[in-house]
């Protein structure tokens, strides 16, 4: 289950971060690579309910390993009804409580919704709690790509600067997309159909860069070419990829920046495990933040930069759901007088529009 802001614009966007078109999405890794991994299965899954083929490429673990962790789709529509009926009356108890709480100067304003409308939701459910089902798998066609394997079968090879593995990587993309007939200048012989890349720790030492050791690198390029390169394999192909990035450890942020510019759509995690934030009474009910670095823009040269900063997630018991953040109207009752500067802070980042002001640097005043 995901969620996304109104409107047809924002929903396209999204479109892409799922899958539906030719697109790089970049997807920087959270500190423990949790909740990317997360991420990057819900991609692959979606793929799968969608009848597209995959490709898995990862330098640590076997890609047929990562495809069995996938979570498992919800078909059943009465499943599905049960579950939305479940999270309204929830909902609407914590707002029957919270009716005596808010301040009288609050109570006539709009109040912010935290999920959109049901008809801007996009994509399928899952649940996590659950693995994709054997006979799922064996009806999907997909390929894989793990290092260490090919690593053993071909010779080290490097070409213009860039490391073997990643020339290992475009060589194999390049292959599928052609032979399997994905290459969008000629017509496919079958029906139509969408191949979805999907890359796990792009740039780390797994992969012979060494752009997370040292802040200048020996090739210092070679990871910002491989993704030149591929894009130019994903704009004349009917193929979308997803690439896990651990942007904590590049420790030179002009790469950062380069990689950043060859995606289309940049997505952060910031999880709350072992921060200040996972005790903080603002977050208790999130794991953690999104960052929304970069969205693509249509018919325009430059990007888009999303008007919402105020992301985060929460992993429940069966799903996993992105909503928006918003401060409580009353942090008297919930919230110690020493955490109240913390608050503050918090509220100058989010811009949450509750419409407190920070008095000095210790309290809150309403």
């Amino acid at each position: 289950k995901r969620s996304c802001e109104e409107g047809p614009a924002l929903v396209f966007r999204w479109r892409l971060l799922l899958g539906y078109g030719p697109s790089v999405c970049q997807d920087e890794e959270d500190k423990y690579s949790i909740y990317s991994n997360l991420l990057f299965k819900y991609f692959l899954a979606e793929g799968i309910v969608c009848g597209h083929n995959l490709f898995v490429a990862s330098a640590k673990e076997d890609p047929a390993d990562i495809l069995k962790e996938l979570p498992a789709p919800l078909f059943d529509d009465a499943h599905k009804n049960q579950v939305n009926e479940k999270e309204t009356a929830i909902k609407s108890k914590q707002e029957s409580q919270e009716s005596m709480k808010i301040a009288w100067r609050y109570q006539n304003l709009p109040r912010i919704e935290v999920s959109p409308a049901a008809s801007a939701r996009i994509g399928h459910y899952y649940d996590v709690s659950k693995m994709v089902s054997p006979e799922l798998l064996q009806s999907t066609k997909w390929h894989r790509f793990f290092l260490p394997e090919e690593m053993s079968l071909h010779p080290e090879i490097k070409t213009c600067n860039m490391t073997c593995g990643y020339t290992r990587l475009l060589q194999s993309i390049q292959r599928i997309i052609y032979r399997e007939g994905f290459d969008g200048s000629y017509p496919q012989k079958k029906q139509k159909n969408i191949l979805r890349i999907g890359i796990q720790s792009l740039g780390s030492v797994l992969w012979g860069d060494d752009i997370c050791c040292t802040d200048n690198p020996e090739d210092i390029y070679s990871l910002t070419k491989f993704l030149y390169v591929l894009r130019g394999l994903l704009r004349m192909s009917l193929s979308a990829c997803i690439i896990t990035v651990p942007a904590h450890l590049i420790q030179n942020k002009a790469i950062m920046e380069r990689v950043t510019n060859l995606s289309d759509t940049v997505v952060g995690l910031e999880s709350f495990i072992g921060s200040e934030r996972e005790t903080n009474p603002l977050y208790k009910d999130y794991q953690g933040l999104i960052h929304v670095h970069k969205i693509p823009r249509l018919n325009s040269l430059i990007c888009d930069v999303s008007g919402t900063k105020d992301l985060a997630f929460r992993l429940k018991r069966k799903l996993f759901t992105i909503e928006r953040l918003h401060l409580p109207p009353d942090l008297s009752d919930t919230v110690s007088r020493s955490s109240k500067q913390d608050l503050a802070e918090s509220t100058k980042l989010l811009r949450s529009g509750c419409g407190a002001m920070a008095i000095g640097k210790k309290h809150l005043d309403f």
